[in-house]
């Protein structure tokens, strides 16, 4: 019996999502022998042509070739996953899509004129249809090989889309807002980190996205805390900056 073939691509990004499935160690091998894994360059230099059944793709699209090359590659792909925070939602990249990238680049490159880029660095969805988008920077390795268990047997991927909230009081840990009067980005970011951050006293820095519900109501609580204005813009844009709720809700309190 013929197995599914599994690529793994990468885009503008650290290559910090292509890790975590390296380091599924135990897991790995059961991945490995339950999908032929036709390319994946991190871990490979053996790459074969597609079709594939399912390729999961790191990195925001930054430049012509990457638009170029996810068009190639979703034509290949039988399911298109996009795995992590650059994937989903443009990255720590996509901060330059609220000024001019064209300045940027003219302050740190001599020959700026030599780069070949876009003006935004945008997640894959906005370029091409995505059959699942995994959140997180990085994304969480369970999370991943429940994701390719999910496509390999045609079912829909089980992913938590509780909050980091939710995260917190089943572990028994103390509200850093409530408690401490700690900013957290808690109440409106999915879940999948364990809530690192607050069980080590640290509010939350939306790593793993936001909720699909508004975040308009946070912004109350944080007012509360002290964050006006440029605070709270800075605060929304991150790793998931070019989500759309934390990018309207960033603008919201942009200074007129």
């Amino acid at each position: 019996m013929t197995r599914p073939t599994l690529a793994v691509w990468k885009f503008a990004s650290c290559d910090g999502c292509q890790l975590s499935l390296l380091d599924c160690e135990e897991e790995l091998l059961a991945v490995a022998g339950a999908v032929d894994i036709a390319m994946f360059p991190e871990a490979s230099s053996s790459m074969r042509p597609g079709p594939y059944t399912l390729s999961l793709v790191e990195g925001s699209i930054s430049t012509p070739e990457h638009l170029e090359q996810i068009r190639t590659i979703r034509a290949q792909s039988r399911y298109l996953v996009t795995i992590g925070a650059c994937a989903t939602s443009g990255g720590i990249q996509a901060l330059r899509n609220f000024a001019d990238a064209g300045e940027y680049a003219a302050a740190v490159y001599a020959r700026p004129d030599y780069l070949s880029t876009l003006a935004t660095s945008t997640p894959i969805a906005e370029q091409v249809s995505v059959d699942f988008e995994l959140r997180g920077c990085p994304i969480n390795k369970a999370q991943l090989v429940e994701v390719i268990n999910a496509f390999v047997n045609g079912r829909r991927p089980a992913v938590a889309s509780h909050s980091v909230c939710t995260e917190c009081k089943r572990s028994g840990t103390v509200c850093v807002m409530v408690a401490h009067g700690t900013p957290c980005l808690g109440p409106v970011t999915h879940a999948g980190c364990g809530a690192l951050c607050p069980r080590h006293d640290r509010g939350c820095y939306g790593c793993y996205g936001p909720k699909e519900t508004p975040t308009a109501s946070l912004a109350a609580p944080l007012q509360k805390l002290g964050m006006q204005g440029d605070k709270l813009v800075r605060f929304y844009r991150s790793f998931n900056a070019w989500a759309p709720e934390f990018r309207e809700e960033s603008r919201a309190h942009e200074t007129p």
